[in-house]
């Protein structure tokens, strides 16, 4: 299995994580651990690039609905960047890409209007 790699990058208050790998449960927890950073920072937006993720189960999806709570909650945007057809499948299963952002390039929620 190919464990999940995180790249983080900040444009103005916005957050940029690149994943790749497999957002799989060891993925899920180092996820989390990458997002308090920004959440700390009082980020004003989060966005997660999943291009570079090969797999991703409900460990994964459970960690990106619980920051879009938490996004909500602090009225914070959070948008994702899709990911391969397996990993949007997640999505769809269960109905979440209904609820989440998803945007074609970071740049567009890094970018001031």
């Amino acid at each position: 299995m190919s464990r999940l790699r995180l790249s983080t990058s900040f444009s103005g208050g916005t957050a940029v994580i690149e994943l790749a790998g497999e957002l799989d449960l060891a993925g899920a927890t180092a996820l989390e651990q990458e997002l308090a950073q920004p959440e700390a920072d009082a980020a004003r937006a989060v966005v997660l690039d999943l291009r570079g993720v090969e797999f991703m189960d409900s460990s994964g999806l459970r960690v990106i609905a619980m920051t879009l709570q938490r996004s909500q909650e602090r009225g914070r945007r959070f948008a994702l960047v899709p990911g391969a057809a397996q990993v949007m499948r997640v999505f769809d299963i269960t109905r979440m890409r209904e609820r989440l952002e998803f945007v074609a390039d970071p740049r567009e929620v890094t970018e001031d209007p």
